[in-house]
C-alpha cells in the first residue's frame, strides 16, 4: 500500500474519528495554536455518551465546550500550564488538576501524569514523502504523545504551516484516523504598548548586546523589548516561543543566528504563537527549526548559546529577590514553565544574563498595588529561588541582584518600586530586619 492509498483509507469525517471515544479515555488535545478545533468541538457532540473522559490541554486559543460548558459535562482536565481555557475550567468545577513541572521535563509529565492512550494531533498537509508537520506548535510535546498514545487522531488543517523540527514530523502510517479541515489558526491578540511598557523595555534594551541570543516570553512587554531591537546586529534565537516581534527581527535583518554557537544560522524555537503573517511566514521556512521542550529548555543546551539573554515577567518579586511569576496565594495562575530552565541556562552561557522584568505596580478595583513587596501572600510558591534571580527590572529602572547582600537587594528592590510604595517598603524591611 502507497502512502496517499493509506492516507485515503484512514480518512474520516471528524464525527466518525471521535466515535472511537470510550468512556474513561484520556485524550491529549493540543497546545497553544497548534489546537485540533474541528476534532474538539466533534468530541463535544458525544458529551451525553461519555463519562470520566480526562483531556490534557495547554492554553488552548480560544474557548471551547468541553472546558467551559459545565452542564453535563463527562470531561476533566488535566494540564503542565494554565491559560484562560484551563483556568475556566476549574472555576466552572470540571475534575481538574495542574501539576508543576518544569518545561524541560515535559516528556515525564505526558509519561507520569497525562498518560494518554488518545492523542489529538493538527498538522500540516503531507509533503512529497507523505511527513506532515506538527506545525508552530505541535512539535513542543508531539514526540511524546506518539509514544504514549495507542491511537492517534491527526487533523490535516490546510491553513498550518509546515514547520521543520527536530522530531517534529508524522506520517499517514502512525495514524489511526485522519480527519481533513480548513480554518485559519487564532491569532494571538496584539495591543498598543503602554508608557509603563515602554519605560520598562528601555530599561531591559541596555543589558542586550549585539550578538545576543534571545529567549522572549509571551505578552505585551516581551513584544516591546522585541520591536526595540531594531538596531542591534547579528542576533540570534534559542526560545520558547516564537513571536511576531522575532519574525520583524529575521525580516529587519537584526537576526542572522550567526554569533550563537550552537544551531548557528537558525532561529530555533519550540511553540509559535502570534498572526496569521507570522503562520505564513513560519511555512516551509528553512531558517526556522522547532524542538521539544526537553532540548529547548534543557538549561545545558541554553548554555551553548553565545551571550544568551533570557527574559520572563513575574506577578510579583519580594524583597529576598524572589518571584512569583505563576501562582499568588492558593490560586494557581498559569505555570512554572521554563522560567528556571532559562533563568539557570543563560547565566550558564557565555556572557548570558537573565532577567526578570514586570511594572512596579498594578490598579486593582481603582486602587493601586505594589508587585515589590516584603513577602508574598499566605499559599504562594516562588518560582524561581532567590538564589537564583539575577537582573530585575521595573520602569524605574534594572539591577543585577547576583553579587548583592540581602541587604543590598532590599534597598535595591525598593528602588524599583513605585514611589507609592517605598516609604512603606523601607519600614517593612526594617521590621522584618531585613535593613
Amino acid at each position: 500500500m502507497d502512502l496517499t492509498e493509506e492516507y485515503r483509507n484512514k480518512l474520516v469525517t471528524a464525527e466518525e474519528a471521535v466515535k472511537s471515544i470510550r468512556s474513561g479515555d484520556r485524550i491529549f488535545l493540543a497546545i497553544n495554536s497548534s489546537a485540533p478545533f474541528t476534532l474538539i468541538d466533534a468530541l463535544w457532540e458525544r458529551h451525553d455518551e461519555l463519562e470520566n473522559v480526562v483531556l490534557g490541554a495547554s492554553t488552548l486559543m480560544r474557548p471551547v465546550k468541553v472546558f467551559t460548558e459545565k452542564e453535563n459535562n463527562p470531561f476533566g482536565m488535566t494540564s503542565p500550564f494554565l491559560g484562560p481555557v484551563e483556568r475556566c475550567a476549574m472555576k466552572i468545577g470540571l475534575p481538574s488538576e495542574y501539576t508543576s513541572f518544569h518545561l524541560s521535563q515535559v516528556d515525564t509529565w505526558v509519561y507520569d501524569v497525562c498518560r494518554p492512550n488518545v492523542a489529538f494531533m493538527q498538522v500540516s498537509p503531507p509533503d512529497e514523502n507523505g511527513n506532515m508537520s506538527l506545525g508552530p506548535s505541535g512539535n513542543c510535546i508531539g514526540k511524546y504523545l506518539m509514544e504514549t498514545a495507542d491511537r492517534i487522531i491527526l487533523e490535516v488543517n490546510r491553513q498550518v504551516p509546515y514547520v521543520y523540527g527536530i522530531d517534529g514530523y508524522i506520517n499517514a502510517s502512525q495514524a489511526d484516523y485522519i480527519v481533513e479541515a480548513d480554518y485559519m489558526l487564532p491569532p494571538t491578540p496584539q495591543g498598543d504598548f503602554d508608557k509603563t511598557t515602554e519605560e520598562i523595555a528601555a530599561n531591559v534594551l541596555r543589558e542586550i548586546p549585539d550578538g545576543a541570543t534571545l529567549q522572549l516570553g509571551i505578552g505585551l512587554l516581551s513584544s516591546a523589548i522585541g520591536y526595540g531591537l531594531s538596531d542591534r546586529n547579528d542576533l540570534g534565537v534559542f526560545s520558547e516561543m516564537f513571536s511576531p516581534s522575532l519574525m520583524y527581527l529575521m525580516k529587519n535583518g537584526n537576526i542572522t543566528n550567526k554569533a550563537k554557537g550552537f544551531h548557528d544560522g537558525i532561529s530555533v524555537f519550540s511553540f509559535a504563537s502570534g498572526t496569521q503573517e507570522m503562520y505564513e511566514f513560519m511555512d516551509h521556512n528553512k531558517d526556522l527549526l522547532s524542538a521539544p521542550f526537553p532540548y529547548i529548555n534543557d538549561a545545558r543546551n541554553i548554555a551553548k548559546n553565545n551571550r544568551m539573554i533570557s527574559v520572563n515577567s513575574a506577578m510579583s518579586v519580594n524583597l529576598f529577590g524572589e518571584t512569583a511569576a505563576d501562582c499568588i496565594g492558593f490560586h494557581q495562575q498559569s505555570a512554572v514553565g521554563g522560567q528556571l530552565d532559562y533563568v539557570r541556562g543563560a547565566q550558564w552561557s557565555p556572557g548570558g544574563k537573565s532577567i526578570i522584568a514586570l511594572a512596579s505596580s498594578f490598579e486593582k478595583n481603582g486602587k493601586r498595588e505594589s508587585k515589590i513587596v516584603l513577602d508574598f501572600p499566605l499559599g504562594t510558591p516562588a518560582t524561581t529561588p532567590r538564589s537564583d534571580i539575577q537582573y530585575v527590572a521595573t520602569e524605574y529602572g534594572i539591577v543585577n541582584l547576583k553579587p548583592l547582600t540581602t541587604r543590598e537587594r532590599a534597598l535595591a528592590l525598593i528602588e524599583l518600586a513605585h514611589p507609592d510604595f517605598r516609604d512603606e517598603l523601607k519600614d517593612q524591611a526594617k521590621r522584618a530586619g531585613l535593613i
